[in-house]
């Protein structure tokens, strides 16, 4: 875990603009998400993914107050990047429910299926609500993760080694969605 992970809110505005590229979020030596280390074995390649597209996450929505971060795409979409992190929290939750632990939903219910995107709200409560969250599933599912030496445990659903890669990948898509909402709201991209 780095200091910025370490240090909670703090996380997300810890990056300064890059000199080199205006338009991006650090210079390119300096990005938090590349090591220069390769993963030695299977764990460290799949939690050095994991890492990566959860740094990208904060990075995307660095420096945004709450009506940016609420800013829908466009019209009938309800994504936004509040909602993407809400959406992560509750994939971070359903990543342990796949592997057979009992994790409620958080925002989602019977009677509103899409919670995590419908209450993105520009509200700075519900913003620091959904970064706390977000992080407390996050170290919930490590801590989960860490309880097995072997990646090939069959846990609920599937190996442990396949839930994992369904969760780096759903990240990778949703970081995907967050290049362009971000690029929407200010211009900057990349990274």
């Amino acid at each position: 875990m780095d200091s910025g992970e370490r240090d909670g809110e703090a996380a997300v505005t810890r990056w300064t603009p890059s000199t080199v590229h205006p338009d991006m979020w650090v210079d390119p030596d300096d990005d938090p998400r590349e090591t220069g280390a390769g993963a030695a074995d299977e764990r460290g390649a799949l939690l050095g993914s994991l890492r990566h597209f959860r740094l990208t996450v904060e990075m995307k929505c660095a420096g945004l107050d709450a009506g940016q971060m609420a800013r829908r795409s466009v019209p009938p979409s309800t994504m936004s990047l509040l909602g993407l992190v809400r959406h992560m929290a509750e994939d971070e939750r359903h990543f342990r429910r796949m592997a057979g632990e009992e994790s409620p939903r958080i925002y989602r219910t019977a009677e509103d299926r899409d919670g995590d995107w419908n209450g993105a709200v520009a509200d700075p409560a519900v913003v620091e609500d959904a970064w706390r969250r977000w992080r407390a599933e996050r170290e919930a599912t490590d801590r989960f993760i860490a309880g097995f030496a072997d990646l090939g445990t069959r846990t609920g659903e599937a190996p442990l080694r396949e839930i994992l890669v369904a969760q780096i990948t759903e990240y990778a898509r949703h970081c995907g969605h967050a290049d362009l909402l971000r690029e929407r709201i200010d211009g900057r991209v990349g990274q």
